[in-house]
């Protein structure tokens, strides 16, 4: 637990060495605050539905941008091999990056609770659309985090890696198109696996036990293949 804190801590750090988070964080929160603007001034309700919509699939974009470097860049410049060496554990050094990615989500999204606090100022919008809706992007975005991480331990470039990570976000996100076309039970499999048929009931106010395990599954399963990439890698 300790090695895990420790790596956790360092990627934070190389986090905001870097311009990384700064440009991330920063294109985030312009195009929300667009979003946020436009929404609640076309329609002129106190309601952040169509917000929480548009940032989801905002972070569909930047979630590649914060985990493609997190072991790409590790196997580059050749440190996975002495970090592989060192008394840590393959699971301690996957937690460790995934965790600092999300911290930095984390941010994100609590830089964005002004979008409430001035609809409550206000308006009189309803409470329990906005915490699930919050508590929905946390998981989707802790699924996409998941996924870049594995698809970053899959390569020593880290725009391959981006690129292999929104591809395959794009293809969960947008999988429940293909199980329309399909007859059940496939159709039911396939779009039971879709990101987003998970997300929009958390923006309506709804968590579902069923839709919070299924996204920590999602954390849980991308983040094992992450770990078994590095064991192969170790064996090599």
């Amino acid at each position: 637990m300790k090695n895990m804190i420790i790596i956790a801590q360092k990627e934070l750090r190389a986090y905001f060495a870097s311009p990384i988070a700064y440009v991330v964080i920063a294109a985030f929160l312009a195009i929300m605050g667009f979003f946020f603007w436009l929404i609640v001034s076309l329609s002129r309700e106190a309601s952040l539905r169509g917000v929480f919509a548009n940032m989801a699939i905002t972070l569909l974009f930047i979630a590649p941008a914060l985990t493609m470097r997190l072991l790409a860049e590790e196997q580059r410049s050749g440190t996975i091999e002495l970090l592989l060496t060192l008394p840590v554990r393959d699971w301690q050094v996957v937690l460790g990056k995934f965790l600092a990615s999300l911290a930095v989500l984390a941010l994100m999204l609590a830089l964005t609770l002004y979008y409430p606090v001035l609809l409550l100022r206000f308006g009189d919008p309803d409470r329990g659309p906005i915490i699930g809706g919050y508590v929905g992007l946390l998981l989707l975005g802790g699924s996409f985090l998941a996924i870049g991480v594995f698809t970053s331990s899959l390569s020593r470039n880290q725009v391959v890696a981006a690129l292999l990570g929104f591809g395959a976000m794009l293809i969960l996100w947008l999988i429940d198109i293909a199980g329309r076309l399909l007859g059940p039970p496939v159709s039911d499999v396939v779009t039971y696996m879709s990101l987003s048929d998970h997300y929009f009931d958390f923006i309506r106010g709804i968590i579902d036990s069923k839709d919070v395990i299924f996204y920590l599954s999602v954390m849980a399963g991308f983040l094992f293949l992450s770990v078994e990439t590095l064991q192969l890698r170790r064996w090599r």
